[in-house]
């Protein structure tokens, strides 16, 4: 690998992508002789951290959808500038829990935004840097709240609160992102077996790696 790479885990809430991004880290970083580096989104640096604790508070229910949107894309402009570029230019490999199709999935499809914006926004805080490969984790949005009620470890969050057809319209949202971006985007059946999935990742990522 001679230039960074940028990876994106997507899905929706209980898909899995956090648990298996950490179960392939230390695989990748064993095999690889790049730097490989784990973030997250919303975060990753401090002030993207401060603005993940405002937007996911279970007691902001009153805020408002695009305010949401722009606290997301400003936790995002800081995150890139930060964290990301820099590691890019350095050739590490990135791995980042959500990005911009989150935006487009959680409040184009499941907030109704202009679509057309978001996707204004993500290119200009982005400053147009796509994701290399973005791994879309699957799962019927029955299967993924049921996941979150059972793991009492994790974070409930704002989000995790909203209605299931609000969960359903985020899955239709990445669904159809995966179906326009097919050469971007890897579909993995995130109803698998954990250990199954994680292999699956593991190939898709070498893969990507082995061809640039």
């Amino acid at each position: 690998m001679t230039k960074g790479l940028l990876i994106s885990f997507e899905g929706p809430d209980g898909a899995g992508k956090t648990t298996v991004l950490e179960r392939v880290l230390p695989s990748l970083q064993a095999d690889l002789t790049a730097n490989v580096l784990a973030t997250r989104e919303p975060g990753g640096i401090e002030i993207a951290e401060r603005i993940r604790e405002v937007i996911l508070d279970v007691k902001h229910t009153r805020m408002d959808n695009k305010t949401e949107l722009l606290l997301y894309m400003a936790a995002r402009r800081q995150h890139m500038v930060e964290k990301i570029m820099p590691a890019l230019t350095e050739g590490s490999l990135v791995l980042v829990d959500r990005f911009i199709d989150s935006s487009m999935a959680y409040q184009g499809y499941g907030r109704g935004l202009n679509k057309s914006a978001i996707t204004w926004l993500n290119a200009y805080v982005t400053d147009e840097r796509q994701p290399d490969l973005t791994l879309y984790f699957d799962v019927p949005a029955e299967v993924g709240l049921e996941r979150i009620t059972r793991n009492k470890k994790r974070e409930i969050n704002r989000l995790d609160l909203e209605e299931l057809d609000m969960h359903q319209r985020v899955r239709q949202g990445y669904q159809e992102l995966a179906q326009q971006n097919p050469e971007r985007i890897r579909c993995i059946d995130a109803t698998q077996p954990l250990d199954s999935v994680v292999t699956e990742v593991v190939e898709q990522i070498l893969l990507l790696v082995k061809d640039s």
